[in-house]
């Protein structure tokens, strides 16, 4: 089992998975659609998380769970050893500038929310 990316009405949800809770110091994230700034499609999504992490947890280059500090401003990122490929929801106006989320079918996860996809990087 790993999060899922959904589209709620009016609102894009991050549903975690009881164990990423607990490895994310985190619950679901819910934003408003309006929120949404952009997606990408990451061909190596672990190297996509950068920063200070607090809290969560992370083991450069193998997995990154939780909220990250940096330049780019704070990202929540769930992203596992398993699951090389993802996605980044860039945001506005909500508490994360980003989410960067490792996903087996990037492309179709993408399509289903409904959000103008950027090439992959």
């Amino acid at each position: 089992m790993m999060a899922d990316l959904i589209r709620e009405q009016d609102s894009l949800v991050l549903r975690l998975t009881t164990i990423e809770k607990v490895e994310g110091v985190h619950g679901d994230i819910r934003v408003p659609a309006s929120a949404v700034k952009s997606v990408t499609i990451l061909d190596d999504a672990i190297h996509a998380v950068h920063g200070m992490k607090l809290p969560g947890s992370r083991i450069p280059g193998v997995f990154a769970m939780g909220t990250f500090i940096s330049g780019e401003g704070k990202v929540f990122a769930i992203v596992h050893h398993h699951t090389k490929r993802g996605l980044k929801v860039n945001l506005k106006g909500a508490t994360y500038d980003a989410l960067i989320v490792g996903l087996g079918d990037p492309e179709g996860i993408a399509s289903s929310l409904g959000f103008v996809t950027n090439p992959q990087v």
